[in-house]
């Protein structure tokens, strides 16, 4: 059983157009954006980060709440003994390693790990 709770770090939206979308939350919210390649932004500054995914083929139909776990081999054996179905096998990212499933009631979540960051004390 687990006695700490998970950490929601970051709900993902889908977007029709990335840039308007990411143009629109930064100059309302004043939120950091940051640009990878054509189709996602991450934005930064609102006390949880905000994906915008304008790529429709890896967009979830609605916006995905994304939780950081330790161990991403651990977490997705407890979410499929507790009934969900994993909808996207695991992927690396800028910064580290997900994959998403659905959740008995339809909802669709995902679950990450983050890169581990060489120690630059190290050799």
């Amino acid at each position: 059983m687990r006695h700490i709770p998970l950490e929601i770090t970051m709900v993902e939206f889908p977007s029709t157009s990335m840039s308007a979308t990411s143009d629109f939350l930064a100059q309302v919210c004043g939120w950091k954006p940051t640009v990878y390649g054509q189709s996602y932004t991450d934005l930064t500054g609102g006390g949880i980060d905000v994906g915008v995914q304008g790529d429709a083929d890896e967009q979830s139909p609605a916006p995905l709440m994304v939780i950081r776990v330790s161990d991403l081999d651990e977490a997705r054996a407890e979410i499929e003994a507790a009934g969900a179905v994993v909808t996207l096998e695991p992927f690396d990212f800028p910064g580290g390693r997900r994959f998403h499933f659905r959740e008995p009631g339809g909802n669709e979540m995902a679950m990450w790990v983050p890169t581990e960051e060489p120690d630059p004390t190290d050799g």
